[in-house]
């Protein structure tokens, strides 16, 4: 006989147990990692695996600024000598939004099936629900089929997003009056579109629609359009806006939407009296995390006053064994910075390698046209004396891809630490510059002079070109510092 047969040995490790409420980006990117460091995963999600990120937000909304930049494009080919039709009979591009809407949707639909299918080859238990936090480790599951139960796990991870912020006074209804995830079950293009907000998300749904061929106006409460960003990138966005007719209202504050008496229209009222006609509203006014129902206080979790999750660089909360990651933290509403939170949830519970949230390396994008990319240190930070920088900008229109391209907006913008000669921030704007962003925000990250950037190799003619050109300047300028 075996003596050994029914011994456990202690050497012998138990896989940990997690949680995660939510899955967009920060859950399923954090339940693919902790499958693959051997934990017992269960996620929970109630819309789809991908979230918002990939159902209502992120994916359909750069499937259809796609399909806005190529209608753009085609608009001004005739610089490159291309028209539509015959010479003298010319003909304009038209939209079908039936199909766009169809063709953003199925590839939503795509990609969250892409993930779902991921998750399960790791082996993650998937819950069709919602879940609510009954104390530190118990989790109430309410499945899709109405059944309730109890989970128990050593952690939880809470990537439960946001949802778009309403105004009382102009409820979206999904017909004209609008939030950003209902845009996309409209029949027809908009004829003439009122954007409510000049935020990334009123910035881009405006530029978006402007080149499907709709007729935009912006409201905007600020001095300007995306208030929050390099002040330069968006001079260049409300100079090209004016151009292609969008049209902008500063220091302008929406108090209420409704609709013309003959139900056909919209009619924005201003805090000032006037009043704005148009055929739909979309209400962009900021998104509100899905934290009110989630049972934070029987687990003692903390929020900010807005509802936010407090999380630490290692996206714990309060509660040693609660992380949370994504929106709902209000630390970078970024699919990007929601996944490095999820990952560095579970890096940082497993015991793995951790390297600390460093929102200084993230990079971000407004896919407008032209887009608007940053990394790094801000020249308003700069401005403030919070950093001692040399600065150096150039215009794209002496890029020689760039005149072969007919474009005409934009700019590479770079940061060097004075004396040092580091990189530290920079601003590109452009077409691609998501694409571009990439080679300062790996600078950034490695810490590179800006000799590196000057004397490493780079294609002619390429728009890329401009920021090694913007690299040597600031060599020069530095030499002749001193």
């Amino acid at each position: 006989m075996d003596k050994n047969r029914n011994v456990t040995h202690k050497t012998d490790t138990p896989a940990h147990k997690i949680i995660i409420l939510g899955g967009g980006p920060g859950g399923y990117e954090a339940a693919l990692v902790a499958a693959s460091l051997g934990a017992d995963v269960t996620i929970i999600e109630n819309k789809g695996l991908g979230g918002s990120a990939v159902l209502t937000d992120v994916v359909p909304s750069k499937t259809l600024i796609a399909s806005a930049e190529l209608m753009a494009r085609i608009s001004e080919a005739a610089d490159l000598g291309i028209t539509l039709g015959e010479p003298g009979d010319e003909q304009s591009p038209n939209v079908n939004m039936t199909k766009v809407n169809q063709r953003l949707l199925k590839l939503a639909q795509s990609q969250s099936a892409d993930i779902t299918r991921s998750l399960e080859r790791a082996g993650v238990k998937i819950i069709n629900g919602r879940g609510k936090l009954l104390d530190a480790h118990t989790v109430q599951v309410t499945d899709s089929e109405g059944l309730t139960y109890e989970l128990t796990s050593e952690y939880l991870l809470l990537a439960v997003g946001t949802h778009p912020r309403e105004l009382d006074t102009a409820k979206p209804d999904g017909q004209r009056i609008l939030n950003w995830t209902q845009l996309y079950n409209l029949e027809e293009l908009p004829p003439k579109l009122i954007v409510v907000g000049s935020g990334v998300t009123g910035a881009e749904f405006a530029s978006a629609y402007n080149g499907l061929g709709s007729d935009v106006t912006l409201i905007s409460s600020r001095d300007r359009v995306l208030p929050g960003e390099d002040e330069d990138a968006a001079n260049v966005l409300e100079n090209v806006f004016d151009r292609r007719g969008v049209k902008v209202l500063q220091r302008s504050r929406a108090e209420a939407a409704e609709y013309t008496p003959d139900g056909n229209g919209v009619i924005v009222t201003l805090s000032d009296g006037r009043k704005v006609s148009g055929s739909h509203v979309l209400i962009a006014v900021g998104s509100i995390p899905n934290t009110a129902d989630l049972g934070l206080d029987n687990a003692g979790v903390e929020t900010s006053d807005s509802g936010h999750i407090q999380v630490d660089r290692v996206s714990r909360t309060n509660v040693p064994n609660i992380y949370a990651a994504g929106d709902c933290t209000g630390v970078y509403t970024l699919a990007s910075v929601a996944a490095m939170q999820g990952r560095i949830a579970i890096a940082h519970l497993m015991g793995d390698t951790v390297k600390p949230l460093r929102t200084h390396l993230v990079a971000a994008n407004i896919f407008t046209s032209p887009e608007i990319a940053t990394v790094g240190v801000t020249e308003s930070e700069i401005a403030a004396g919070k950093y001692q920088a040399d600065t150096m900008t150039l215009s794209l229109t002496t890029n020689a891809r760039a005149k072969m391209m007919a474009v005409k907006d934009g700019f590479i913008k770079i940061f060097a630490r004075k004396h040092s000669g580091t990189v530290i921030g920079g601003v590109v704007v452009g077409p691609r510059a998501s694409e571009l962003i990439f080679s300062i925000a790996l600078a950034i990250d490695h810490k590179m002079h800006v000799d590196d950037v000057a004397e490493t190799f780079n294609v002619y003619p390429s728009l890329s070109g401009t920021i090694s050109e913007a690299a040597r300047r600031l060599h020069s300028s530095a030499s002749t510092e001193f």
